[in-house]
């Protein structure tokens, strides 16, 4: 190193909505106000990530809740630019800037404090005064730039100066496309016709490959890249088995290939469950929804014997990833509850999704229609397994349980709680050492939370 100081930029998130205007594409920007930095002038809707359990997009679609009541699917975000930014009169930071231009709600003030105006804008009239930072993102993505360095000097001013500009712009290697290769287009056009438009629909954690496919005759489709042949396997059977009862609720298998690990599926509507806000009173109606979807997918196939205990195969080596990350206390407390896993009864098995939680639920309010996706990790197992990680979602929230009871027409038995308890554990553990391994905090936070919470509600 150079100098002793290491850099330690914090990180902001800034939305580029854009939609088509009369005289072309248009920028929602609004006016900081107030005792805040940079006041009087136009900006970006932007924000700072809250902690390091929350990643930079879910950030993104928070601050556009909180700031602008819009609420935007994570499918919908698109990287624009990431600039390198110094301000005048303090430190540096890093700027990612993201392309939205699908939302549901009308953007308007909500933090009046710190804002008084919100706008649509020309990209070739932008206004003035703007924040220099926020014209700099901008400028780089017009000049279809993925990354820039916006370094101002000490006596430059805060708003945009033609004079004084420092946007430096970073080349790039050669564009690599954002397309599947030629092999799963031409499988992908053989089965639902010419393609006109990909959109990289991944998951940001995942290592499988989604893509959105418009048709040119019209039409929808996901295309689907596993990241191993057990779980191409998995979900195709669940597509032609379990699945097909669910009707609209859930995508339907167009094509299959096991050589490219591919699917082709049918487009379901909604936006995600995962970070959605809605009023009581729509989250206990969702929520009872959820119980009778798991229920018809549970209610699938007839029972079975179960053929194995619980799994416990895994545990010792994913304790140790997990070791320095619990809190005092934990160890003990998964140890006894795994040990008393030896002596439950053993459950039926029945079709499951195997992983039944809101990022992939998808509620359509429109249509008032509950979707499910994802099932590649769909297999035979108790039905209190596809509980594990939903549970989370309804903890300090009695009458959200209730409601999923509702839908699926029973609460569990005493035996299902057992075992309830033993499987989140495990998921909890298992989360925690694949989180700390592969740089999620957010699955690590999740994990200790889950502990957390089993270990309370069995205190005095």
């Amino acid at each position: 190193m150079s100098s002793a100081q290491r850099h330690t930029e914090p990180l902001d998130v800034h939305l580029i909505a854009v939609r088509e205007g009369a005289a072309g594409l248009e920028v929602l920007l609004s006016r900081r106000a107030g005792n805040v930095y940079a006041a009087g002038c136009r900006h970006l809707v932007s924000g700072h990530l809250d902690g390091p359990w929350e990643d930079m997009v879910a950030a993104l679609m928070r601050e556009a809740r909180e700031k602008a009541r819009v609420v935007i699917d994570r499918a919908d975000v698109r990287a624009a630019v990431t600039v390198h930014h110094r301000a005048p009169a303090s430190g540096a930071r890093i700027g990612v800037f993201f392309e939205v231009k699908r939302w549901e709600g009308t953007p308007e003030v909500m933090e009046h404090h710190g804002c008084d105006a919100m706008g649509w804008f020309s990209f070739g009239a932008l206004p003035e005064p703007m924040v220099a930072y926020c014209r700099a993102g901008l400028d780089a993505c017009q000049a279809g730039a993925r990354m820039a360095v916006h370094f101002q000097e000490p006596d430059d001013p805060i708003a945009y100066d033609r004079s004084v500009d420092r946007l430096v712009l970073l080349p790039e290697p050669a564009a690599r496309g954002a397309v599947p290769d030629q092999a799963v287009r031409a499988f992908t056009e053989q089965a639902v016709g010419r393609i006109t438009e990909w959109t990289d629909a991944s998951w940001a954690r995942e290592e499988s490959r989604v893509w959105r496919a418009a048709g040119a005759e019209g039409g929808e489709w996901y295309i689907k890249i596993h990241q191993n042949d057990r779980f191409h396997h998995r979900e195709v059977d669940a597509l032609r088995s379990c699945v097909s009862g669910l009707g609209a609720a859930a995508p339907r298998l167009v094509a299959a290939d096991p050589t490219l690990r591919a699917v082709v599926l049918t487009a379901v509507g909604g936006r995600t469950l995962h970070g959605a806000l809605h009023p009581p009173e729509q989250q206990r109606l969702i929520f009872h929804r959820i119980g009778q979807l798991a229920a018809a997918i549970h209610r699938s196939a007839p029972p079975r014997p179960a053929a194995d205990g619980l799994p416990l195969g895994k545990l010792e080596r994913h304790l140790a990833g997990a070791l320095p990350h619990l809190a005092p206390g934990d160890e003990k407390f998964i140890r006894a509850t795994t040990e008393r896993a030896a002596g439950l009864t053993p459950l039926m098995t029945v079709s499951t999704h195997g992983d039944f939680q809101l990022r992939n639920l998808r509620w359509d309010e429109t249509a008032d229609a509950l979707y499910v996706i994802d099932f590649e990790r769909s297999e035979e197992g108790p039905a209190v397994r596809d509980f594990v990680r939903l549970s989370d979602a309804w903890h300090g929230r009695p009458d959200l349980f209730q409601a999923v009871m509702d839908g699926y027409g029973r609460r569990f038995t005493p035996d299902e709680e057992a075992h309830l308890t033993v499987l989140s554990v495990l998921d909890a553990v298992s989360g925690i050492s694949y989180g700390a391994a592969h740089d999620d905090p957010e699955l690590v936070e999740r994990g200790r939370r889950t502990l957390d919470r089993l270990r309370a509600a069995q205190r005095p």
